[in-house]
C-alpha cells in the first residue's frame, strides 16, 4: 500500500494551494483519511480528516480556510487551502486507516512541503 501526496510548494501569504493524496495497492477498504502537518520544531498535528461517509473534522486554526474532500471510488483525498499564512507552512503528511485482510492499520505518505512567505 502506498499513499502518494502531491501539490505542495511555495505560495505568498493570502494565497491558495491544493494538496492531493492517492492510496494504491492491495486495499480492502479505507476508513479515515487525513492530512497532518509538522512545522519546524513542532510536533506533527492533525489538520483535517474525513471518513468514508464524508464527515469531516478540522483543526481550529484552519476552519473556514481549508476544505478536505474525498473520492472513495479513487481512494483519494484533497485539501484545498485558502488564505494561507506563514504558520500554515510545514510538511504535510497524508494518512489513511486501511484494511487489508482481517485487520486495519495506519499508513502514512512521505509528505509534501508547503512554504508560505510573508
Amino acid at each position: 500500500v502506498q499513499l502518494q501526496a502531491s501539490g505542495g510548494g511555495l505560495v505568498q501569504a493570502g494565497g491558495s494551494l491544493r494538496l492531493s493524496c492517492a492510496a494504491s495497492g492491495s486495499i480492502d477498504s479505507i476508513g479515515v483519511m487525513a492530512w497532518h502537518r509538522q512545522g519546524p520544531g513542532t510536533q506533527r498535528e492533525l489538520v483535517a480528516n474525513i471518513n468514508s461517509a464524508g464527515i469531516t473534522k478540522y483543526a481550529d486554526s484552519v476552519k473556514d480556510r481549508f476544505t478536505i474532500s474525498r473520492d472513495n471510488a479513487r481512494s483519494t483525498i484533497t485539501l484545498q487551502m485558502n488564505n494561507l499564512n506563514p504558520e500554515d507552512g510545514g510538511v504535510y503528511y497524508c494518512y489513511a486507516w486501511i484494511r487489508r485482510g482481517r485487520g486495519y492499520r495506519e499508513y502514512w505518505g512521505r509528505g509534501t512541503l508547503v512554504t508560505v512567505s510573508s
